[in-house]
């Protein structure tokens, strides 16, 4: 994860042309949001038809357009750890 933030924080201070995460923070929190809505419609497609393995790939994709949300709003990853402690 921290190797995926890392990444994450580089694309969008460098905003290289060739890299998708870039594309995303160019395109702005509306393309953000519909590419987090596909991941979730597809985590719930894959858990409700398919294996495990296509579940973990979904999720992955998930997780990691999430991150580019968090990134986007300025936010973190322990700021979504610290909520979670905080439940419990």
């Amino acid at each position: 994860m921290e190797q995926l933030w890392a990444t994450i924080q580089a694309r969008k201070e460098e905003m290289p042309e060739d890299s998708y995460t870039a594309f995303l923070f160019r395109s702005g929190e509306n393309e953000i949001l519909k590419k987090i809505g596909e991941e979730s419609v597809e985590v719930i497609i894959a858990a409700k038809g398919e294996g495990d393995d296509r579940v973990i790939y979904e999720s992955a994709d998930l997780i990691y357009h999430l991150l580019v949300l968090l990134a986007a709003r300025g936010l973190t990853w322990e700021q979504i750890e610290a909520e979670l402690a905080r439940r419990f």
